[in-house]
């Protein structure tokens, strides 16, 4: 290995600075010009003029230790025989061993310095693997190789037995670059163009928790913020700019409840919570705060996703809490995580009763991961204490092919369902005349996932469907402004209304660096009512009471006289993204 000048030139002055500073003024001259204490004299070269005893034996102790590297350039750079084999830490002669140790004993040579191979960093978020602390402090993400453990350890620390980076919802970066002990960061961007073949006039297309703008350049999510983690202290942060930090807070309807905005207050973080590891089990993490959710198995983060836009029992379903959690690890291929949260994808409550919910997630092996989240209690219909919901959302991923080669290399699946319902204040779960109309929840989604040329390449098809009556959990589509608080006359959501709806996309990837993704993508959606942005907008061109303020008519939501929104059944979109994650 050829040590370059700049390492050279580096080195030379470290070695000047320590000899400086070891021999400090004040100290105490040997007759023959050394430091007492020494342990062999240094013959002296011809005494310049004007110069102390103790100056001319530190000019001539440089000048050795200038010649000495020198003689360690030329060997340095002497290059390697064909057919040789460069010498690796750990192997005979190499610094760091015991023949190393005897090869500096020559009196008045310097010791080399140790090689050690650096570890490969393996921290990055992803939505079903939290880190937790490991060797020496250090954050490393469970469901990727390596960390900083190696051996036993490896083999103990939780989801490190195996590279899960090919899991959907989970980041596909294997490394990062500038971790440091105290120290993981993160950046995220997410740019996209979107492309509704319904031709909106207003460019609005509704019904998603990810495409909001039709024919135009937009920045989704801007995300800058990593990891802290010291003396088994954690804490997270990640900012959320973009249009996540309008469109995910309308969706919360918590922040009509009570004083401070809420929404104003948290618009602009998407993570951000602090904890603590116990090194107990295979470790135990508490955090409180804002933490992804991960029920419907994507990613809130594009980029660790097989597709761009989600079926609807992922896009319809939490994308974060608001509370506490507990991760615990019971073996390397375990983890039960409990919540205590104020409620469904909320900020705040939205009536007198937390939500509380528990998430399971088990990989015995690299190819086959098992997720369960279920959520109890929580009372989320604003103004109305009394109805109380449920929610199951399971998923298994198995990938069933993995050949590593220029063709196709792997391929792997998911499968999520979901099930859940809501009763007393007027509904129930089975249906009844006297409890009321049914109010439940039944979907699936089914994602299918091709690598070819070494993962360079990605191909997935899939798509689901939801059966949700009540509508409880159908986003509600922005119609002069509205959002989950305000409602709208013209798209009801009250017990017993309707709602079923399908979809399928093909989603093709082109991913020349593990910290990028250009992705292209078609959506294929529809519904059993008018649902979808048509040709004529769903935003007010006019207002016969009041000046448009904001391209909102009244307050958000209102009954405009003289308009009324164009919805479709069908919609069909083209979606073309950058996907950054470092």
């Amino acid at each position: 290995m050829r040590v370059t000048d700049s390492k050279m030139k580096f080195t030379r002055l470290c070695l000047v600075t320590i000899l400086c500073v070891t021999i400090a003024p004040g100290s105490v001259f040997a007759d023959d010009g050394t430091p007492s204490g020494a342990t062999s004299p240094v013959k002296l070269d011809t005494p310049k003029p004007g110069l102390t005893e103790r100056e001319q034996y530190l000019l001539d102790r440089v000048e050795q230790l200038e010649r000495r590297v020198e003689e360690l350039e030329s060997k340095a750079g002497q290059p390697t025989t064909p057919g040789t084999t460069v010498s690796q830490p750990g192997t005979p002669g190499t610094p760091g061993t015991k023949d190393a140790a005897n090869s500096a004993a020559t009196p008045g040579a310097i010791a080399p310095t140790p090689v050690t191979a650096e570890p490969v960093n393996t921290i990055s978020r992803s939505s079903l693997s939290n880190p937790v602390i490991g060797p020496q402090g250090q954050a490393t993400e469970k469901g990727k190789p390596g960390g900083t453990a190696t051996g036993k350890a490896a083999k103990e620390e939780p989801f490190a037995f195996a590279d899960f980076t090919w899991l959907n919802g989970n980041s596909r970066t294997k490394d990062t670059p500038y971790a440091t002990t105290f120290f993981t960061p993160e950046i995220r961007a997410d740019v996209d163009y979107n492309y509704s073949f319904n031709h909106p006039a207003d460019d609005t297309i509704g019904g998603s928790s990810e495409v909001f703008r039709s024919n135009e350049l937009h920045v989704t999510q801007l995300g800058v913020g990593g990891d802290f983690h010291l003396d088994n202290v954690r804490a997270r942060v990640m900012t959320q700019f973009g249009l996540y930090s309008q469109t995910t807070p309308r969706n919360d309807a918590s922040p009509a409840r009570g004083q401070w905005n809420l929404d104003n207050a948290y618009r602009y973080l998407s993570e951000a919570y602090g904890g603590y590891h116990f090194n107990a089990l295979h470790g135990i993490n508490v955090d409180a705060g804002i933490f992804m959710s991960y029920i419907g198995l994507f990613s809130y983060y594009q980029f660790d996703n097989w597709a761009y836009q989600p079926s609807y029992v992922s896009s319809n379903t939490p994308w974060f809490f608001t509370g506490l959690r507990v991760q615990i690890f019971p073996t390397a291929h375990l983890k039960i995580e409990p919540w205590l949260v104020n409620g469904w994808q909320s900020y705040g409550r939205f009536n007198h009763r937390p939500g509380v919910g528990a998430q399971i997630l088990w990989r015995p092996t690299g190819w086959l991961s098992v997720l369960g989240n279920q959520y109890a209690l929580g009372e989320e219909a604003l103004g109305n204490p009394a109805r109380v919901r449920y929610h199951s959302d399971d998923s298994i991923e198995i990938k069933y092919y993995d050949k590593p080669g220029p063709g196709l290399d792997k391929m792997a699946f998911s499968l999520t369902g979901d099930i859940g319902c809501e009763h007393g204040g007027g509904v129930s779960c089975a249906g009844g005349s006297k409890k009321g109309p049914k109010q439940s929840f039944l979907g699936f989604m089914f994602y299918n996932r091709f690598w070819f040329d070494r993962d360079h390449f990605g191909l997935t098809v899939g798509g689901g469907k939801i059966n949700n009556p009540g509508r409880y959990l159908v986003l509600l589509p922005p119609i002069n402004g509205a959002t989950a608080a305000s409602g709208t006359s013209y798209f009801t959501e009250n017990p017993g209304d309707v709602f079923k709806a399908w979809d399928m996309s093909g989603t093709f990837d082109w991913m020349p660096s593990q910290y990028i993704t250009f992705r292209s993508e078609f959506d294929h959606r529809a519904a059993n009512v008018p649902y979808f942005t048509g040709p004529g907008g769903i935003t007010p061109t006019s207002c016969p009471t009041a000046p448009i303020v904001e391209n909102i008519c009244g307050s958000p939501g209102a009954v405009v006289p003289g308009f009324t929104p164009d919805l479709k059944k069908i919609e069909n979109r083209i979606n073309l993204s950058i996907l950054v994650k470092f």
